[in-house]
């Protein structure tokens, strides 16, 4: 049986999430393995990914490492990026709209799913780090392009006050902008509702 110091510092080198792969290099077998979740050692997130059972794994790093392409979206960005105070009921992520859409029914975190042309998902992609480990999300400047193309779906004053913070923010790319809502064929509506703001 493996150390319980060396298994924790494999944690902590991976976020607080491991996969069974990760556990078996190791040295743990799936036997062990189990042993470990009855003992009350590790918690199981879902199939083939623990965490230890005593430790709160940050749901952004759950996210990260069970779903390395998924990208942080909407009003969690939004969140992300203080453009609202409104927590959403479950994680907003894009996805690719050809991946397996069951993989993403999961207890814990909760997601909501947007599933995406694979054209899209590459356009204003960036990163943040939460204890080591990358997690993707859509700068600023695509979030907002976002907001104005799911505005259908997103309260009214949730929308407003996302424009105006984004609108103040100093870290605001204008240019990165207009060439993304270009790229997603949301032009005039860009102009009609943030244009006049931004001269």
């Amino acid at each position: 049986m493996v150390e319980k110091s060396k298994l924790i510092e494999e944690f902590e080198k991976h976020g607080g999430v491991l996969k069974t792969a990760e556990l078996k290099a190791l040295g743990l077998n799936s036997r062990q393995i189990k042993k470990l979740v009855e003992e009350g050692e590790l918690s199981k997130i879902k199939q083939g990914y623990y965490e230890l059972a005593d430790e709160v794994t940050p749901e952004e790093i759950i996210i990260a490492r069970l779903f390395p392409n998924a990208i942080i979206f909407l009003e969690s960005a939004l969140l992300h990026y203080n453009y609202t105070d409104r927590i959403p009921t479950a994680w907003q992520i894009a996805v690719d709209r050809n991946s397996e859409k069951s993989q993403y029914d999961i207890a814990y975190p909760l997601l909501q799913p947007f599933y995406q042309e694979p054209k899209f998902l590459s356009i204003g992609v960036t990163t943040f780090e939460v204890q080591g480990v990358e997690v993707k999300i859509f700068d600023r400047d695509r979030t907002i392009c976002d907001l104005l193309r799911y505005e259908k779906k997103i309260e009214r004053e949730v929308f407003s006050n996302a424009v105006m913070r984004y609108v103040k923010d100093p870290k605001k790319n204008v240019r990165n902008l207009f060439e993304y809502a270009e790229a997603l064929n949301i032009t005039k509506k860009m102009q009609s509702q943030i244009g006049k703001w931004l001269l």
